[in-house]
C-alpha cells in the first residue's frame, strides 16, 4: 500500500519566505497587485504630522480634529490589534507615524491587512487625527500595497547585531539602525559644505582621470587593469595631485577636486581600498596659508552640520574635541626628540634608524626604506597622543618627494599633517616647483623601489615633469580625507560605519 509523500517542512527564513509567497498569490487572486508602478503620495510623514500640528495650534481641541484627507507611504515597522481594528506603524525617510485602521471605515479593503507583514511597503490615505491616548495617527480610509517584502526585517527590539551582516547588507542596517541612517545623511551634508566653502573662496572644481597611465602622486600600491582598445595597462589613480598641479601650470590659480582614490592596501578601522578625498591647490601660497585654510574649512563644516565648533564627548570613544582655530603647530623633529628620545637628523641611514627602533621596541620591517621606518616611529609614538587637533610640521625630504625644501633647514621640507583623535585627517605641502629637484627625487624613489622591493614608493611621471618644466608658480596644496572627517564628526571609530558599501573580506 502506497502513501502520499508529505512536502518537506520548512524552517526559519525559508518558512517565512514560503508563507509570504503564498500571501502574494492570495493578494493577486483578490485582484490586488502587490507591486504597482506608482503611488500618489501627497505628504511625507513629517509633513503630515506638521499639518496636524498646525491644525492643533489654531484650536483648543485635539481629539476631534481631523486634517484634510492626505496620503503617505512607508515601510511597516510594527503592527498591533486584530478583529475590527488594527494599528500599523509605518516609516519613511522623514519619520514614522501610526495608522489606525477600522473595518467599518475601510469597508472592502480591510481584509488586505491580514496579508500584510512587517517590512511591507504601503500607501495610506486618510486624515490625520489624534487617538484617545493622544497619539498622532492617520485614520485609514484607503490602503494600497506598494511592495510585498519576501524576507523578514531584523527584530525590532534587538536590532541588527551581527556586525558582518550590518556591513554586507547595509540596507538592513539603514532600515533598523537610526545611527546608520544618520551617518548616511551626514556625509552628503559635509561634502556639500566643503563645496560651499571652496566656492566661496573662488576655487574652481574640476574632474581629473581615474584611469591613469602612471599611478603617481602618493606612496601607495595601485590597482592595475588593461584597456583592450589601447592595448595598454592602466591604473586606478592613487592621488589627484599631479593632474591638479598641471592645471596650476595651465593657469588655474585655485582648483579643487572631490573624488575617489584607490589604493591596494590592507583593511582596518581607518583604511578602505577606495576612499574619498578633497584635494586643492592654490597658486602663490605656501603650507602656512594651507594650514589656515584647513582650519577655516573644518570650522565652516562643523558649524554647518552641528552649529558648534566643539564636538561633544562620547563615552568610550572620545573626549570633547575643540576644533576652533588656531590648532597647535608641532615641529616634527623637536617632537620626536622630546617624546621619543632621539634626533632623526643624527640617524639618517637605514641601519642606524633600525637600531634606534629596536631599542625602542618598535617593529622594524626588514626591507623598509628610511622614510618608511621613520613613518612607523611617528605612527607608533607620536600620533596616538594627538587627540585634540594638531599640525605636525616640517618633515624630512625622504618622506615627502613632492614638497618644497624649507629654507635654512637641511634635509627638511615644508610639509604638514593634521591629526585629530590620533588619526591623520589631512596632508599638505608647499608644492615643489623646481623641475630639476623634482626629477632627482622621482629618480631616487625609483632607485629605492628596486633596492627595497617596495611597490608603494612614488613613481616617476614624465608627463608631469614636462608640465612643471614649463613653469609652475609657488603653490600650496592640501589633501583632506573626507571619510576620516565624517568619522570624526559622526563619532564613529571604524570607517565601515560611514561607508555605505565598504569593501569586505570573502
Amino acid at each position: 500500500m502506497s502513501t502520499k509523500s508529505e512536502p518537506p517542512k520548512l524552517f526559519g527564513e525559508k518558512r517565512v519566505i514560503s508563507e509570504r509567497q503564498k500571501k502574494i498569490g492570495q493578494l493577486r487572486k483578490m485582484g490586488v497587485d502587490p507591486y504597482p508602478s506608482t503611488f500618489n503620495r501627497t505628504h511625507t510623514i513629517k509633513e503630515a504630522v506638521a499639518e496636524f500640528e498646525r491644525l492643533k495650534s489654531r484650536s483648543d481641541k485635539s481629539h476631534d480634529l481631523l486634517t484634510e484627507k492626505l496620503s503617505v507611504a512607508g515601510r511597516i515597522i510594527a503592527r498591533r490589534g486584530m478583529g475590527k481594528a488594527s494599528f500599523l506603524d509605518i516609516k519613511d525617510n522623514s519619520g514614522q507615524i501610526q495608522c489606525f485602521a477600522r473595518q467599518n471605515v475601510m469597508k472592502g479593503q480591510y481584509e488586505i491587512l491580514s496579508y500584510l507583514d512587517i517590512g511591507d511597503i504601503v500607501g495610506v490615505e486618510g486624515p490625520v487625527m489624534a487617538t484617545r491616548k493622544g497619539e498622532t495617527s492617520v485614520e485609514v480610509t484607503g490602503l494600497i500595497v506598494l511592495t510585498k517584502a519576501l524576507r523578514p526585517l531584523p527584530d525590532k527590539w534587538s536590532g541588527l547585531k551581527d556586525v558582518e551582516i550590518r556591513y554586507r547588507q547595509k540596507y538592513l542596517d539603514l532600515i533598523s539602525n537610526p545611527k546608520a541612517l544618520s551617518n548616511a545623511t551626514l556625509r552628503p551634508k559635509i561634502v556639500s559644505s566643503i563645496r560651499e566653502f571652496m566656492h566661496q573662496r573662488d576655487f574652481i572644481e574640476v574632474e581629473t582621470p581615474i584611469l591613469v597611465p602612471v599611478a603617481a602622486g602618493a606612496q601607495a600600491k595601485p590597482f592595475e587593469t588593461h584597456h583592450n582598445s589601447l592595448n595598454r595597462n592602466l591604473y586606478l589613480r592613487i592621488a589627484t595631485e599631479l593632474y591638479l598641479k598641471k592645471l596650476i601650470v595651465g593657469g588655474f590659480e585655485k582648483v579643487f577636486e572631490i573624488g575617489k582614490l584607490f589604493r591596494n592596501e590592507g583593511l582596518d578601522q581607518y583604511h578602505n581600498p577606495e576612499f574619498t578625498t578633497m584635494e586643492c591647490y592654490e597658486a602663490y601660497t605656501d603650507y602656512n596659508d594651507v594650514m589656515r585654510l584647513l582650519e577655516d574649512l573644518v570650522l565652516h563644516i562643523i558649524t554647518k552640520v552641528s552649529a558648534s565648533d566643539i564636538l561633544p564627548a562620547i563615552d568610550g570613544i572620545r573626549p570633547e574635541i575643540n576644533l576652533k582655530p588656531p590648532w597647535p603647530r608641532l615641529d616634527l623633529r623637536q617632537t620626536i626628540i622630546e617624546r621619543v628620545g632621539f634626533d632623526f637628523c643624527e640617524h639618517r641611514d637605514t641601519e642606524s634608524l633600525k637600531s634606534v627602533m629596536n631599542d625602542l621596541n618598535i617593529y622594524v620591517e626588514p626591507s623598509a626604506s628610511w622614510g618608511r621606518l621613520l613613518d612607523k616611529v611617528i605612527s607608533d609614538k607620536i600620533e596616538p597622543s594627538l587627540i585634540q587637533p594638531h599640525f605636525l610640521v616640517d618633515y624630512p625630504v625622504e618622506m615627502s618627494p613632492l614638497a618644497k625644501r624649507k629654507l635654512g633647514s637641511e634635509g627638511i621640507v615644508e610639509r604638514f599633517e593634521a591629526f585629530v583623535l590620533g588619526s591623520e585627517l589631512a596632508n599638505a605641502f608647499s608644492e615643489l616647483n623646481d623641475p630639476l629637484d623634482q626629477r632627482e627625487r622621482f629618480e631616487e624613489q625609483e632607485r629605492l623601489r628596486v633596492q627595497f622591493s617596495d611597490d608603494e614608493l612614488d613613481r616617476l611621471d614624465e608627463d608631469f615633469l614636462i608640465a612643471i618644466e614649463h613653469g609652475m608658480p609657488p603653490t600650496g596644496g592640501l589633501g583632506l580625507g573626507i571619510d576620516r572627517l565624517v568619522m570624526l564628526i559622526a563619532g564613529e571609530e571604524s570607517i565601515r560605519e560611514i561607508l555605505l558599501f565598504p569593501q569586505l573580506r570573502n
